[in-house]
């Protein structure tokens, strides 16, 4: 009875510690969330600022999704080279000098260009957290604990939507009686607090990044046995000896991935890697980032705009409930299925959407949903996060981190998340001008890529769950 007793204490504190590692490793997904919408708060300060107009500022917003695909494309090879721990280091100071710069710019083109540094920053976070969880997680809660990479990202989008609410609730009562974004606020303007905040969690990350352990797959392929064992015992315990004769059965055909290797097959790259390019593509072309990018704007277009600031922190809050979901779950019912119930769910809910927004009509020269329509498709603009949340949002995170063999994996995963990031500015440069132009139909091809997911799931997507990575071929 006591040694079971003791067995189990021994279990829970390997998971303790695993699960702390994770948490560490996924701040960079906190950076990544709050890094990426932190600006949305200051957009209308920095108009002011600089006295630029929508075109201007819309590239300086874009610029940081460019910075993140050339941080994804590079981030996987670069922990191939100098180690997850370092890349995860660099990753925070690119953070830091990011905020820093971003706080106190000359012009509007010198703060772009920080948009872009911090944009490489959240690509690396966005490869390297993956990764490094996948390789440190015991295979029975690996899906668990990297989703909580998803989780940190919504936390950081909800967390930046409340800091720049904080700022600006701070900021002097300007001429029109409204909060001046533009006014005097310790010196200096609470738009440029908002974007400095985030020197906070990189500081953080960089840190916890410093105290975590080293992936014993990069240690033991650099011939680091003994430190490899003892990350191993500290992580998982058990037969210590074996799970590191896995580690190097999966090393001897394994080098550095590049991006060459990935090429085979009948259409340029390998099956498998143009399986991953889809699951990332599809996360972004069924619209999610509309929501958390131009919530304001799209309320207050069809006329529901008597408490903007409450409808766009529902949006964060049910983002953060489906994440918790997904955890809950995706180890028991399998990442798969959820893949199929979160496209349900969204195909409903975009459709739906669809259908109000084509009932809007113009009042005095703007648009308005008329009677129940209004609240109709807030309900089912809701729907489609929360099912993206439980689903897609988690599980393409999970499944990139381990669904690549080996040999190809860094490589890999560089691929499929720089076309994450590729698709993700796409969609977020694209809506504006489709909106505009219709935004029902908008809404209508949003719903035809979550349509067109349910068969490529299906067909496409391999089960994962309670694989090891070293048994991915």
């Amino acid at each position: 009875m006591s040694s079971t007793t003791t067995g189990e204490r021994a279990g829970q504190q390997h998971l303790a510690h695993v699960v702390f590692i994770a948490g560490a490793a996924a701040v960079g997904g906190f950076l990544f969330g709050y890094d990426s919408s932190n600006i949305n708060g200051a957009v209308l300060g920095i108009q002011r600022h600089f006295e630029v107009g929508d075109g201007v500022t819309g590239l300086t917003v874009s610029s940081a999704l460019i910075g993140s695909a050339v941080g994804a494309w590079f981030g996987g090879l670069l922990s191939d080279r100098i180690g997850r721990i370092r890349t995860m280091q660099l990753a925070a100071v690119l953070f830091l000098v990011s905020a820093l710069g971003a706080m106190f710019p000359f012009s509007v083109w010198d703060l772009a260009i920080w948009r872009v540094v911090g944009g490489i920053a959240i690509g690396v976070a966005s490869v390297i957290g993956p990764a490094y969880i996948a390789e440190v997680a015991p295979p029975a809660y690996r899906g668990r604990l990297a989703s909580l990479q998803q989780l940190a990202i919504v936390l950081g989008i909800g967390v930046s939507a409340l800091v720049n609410w904080v700022i600006k609730a701070l900021a002097p009562i300007g001429p029109d009686g409204t909060h001046d974004l533009n006014g005097n606020l310790g010196g200096i303007e609470p738009w440029q607090w908002m974007l400095g905040a985030a020197a906070v969690p990189a500081v953080i990350y960089f840190v916890l990044a410093s105290i975590i352990p080293e992936s014993p797959h990069f240690l033991l392929a650099n011939g680091k046995v003994e430190r490899a064992r003892k990350v191993l015992r500290e992580v998982e315990g058990g037969d210590v000896d074996t799970k590191l004769e896995d580690i190097r059965r999966s090393l001897k055909t394994e080098r550095r991935s590049r991006v060459r290797d990935l090429v085979g097959g009948r259409f340029g790259l390998l099956p498998i890697v143009w399986v991953g390019v889809a699951l990332a593509v599809f996360q972004q072309f069924v619209g999610i980032n509309v929501i958390f990018y131009y919530s304001d704007t799209l309320w207050h277009s069809v006329g529901q705009n008597t408490d903007s600031l409450l409808i766009s922190m529902v949006s964060p809050v049910i983002n953060i409930i489906g994440t918790f979901i997904a955890i809950a779950f995706i180890d028991k019912v399998g990442r798969k299925p959820l893949l199929l119930i979160g496209s349900v769910g969204m195909l409903v809910g975009l459709g739906v959407a669809a259908i109000a927004f084509g009932n809007a009509q113009t009042v005095g020269g703007e648009l308005s949903l008329p009677g129940a329509w209004g609240p109709i498709a807030l309900v089912f603009a809701n729907l489609f996060v929360i099912s993206f949340a439980m689903s897609w949002g988690v599980i393409l995170w999970v499944m990139l981190g381990e669904m690549f063999p080996l040999r190809i994996r860094s490589a890999a995963l560089a691929v499929g998340t720089a076309a994450n990031w590729v698709a993700n500015w796409a969609v977020t440069v694209s809506f504006p001008s489709m909106a505009d132009w219709n935004l029902s139909i908008t809404y209508w091809i949003y719903a035809a890529f979550a349509l067109l997911s349910i068969p490529f799931a299906l067909r496409f997507v391999r089960e994962t769950k309670g694989t090891a990575i070293e048994d991915v071929s």
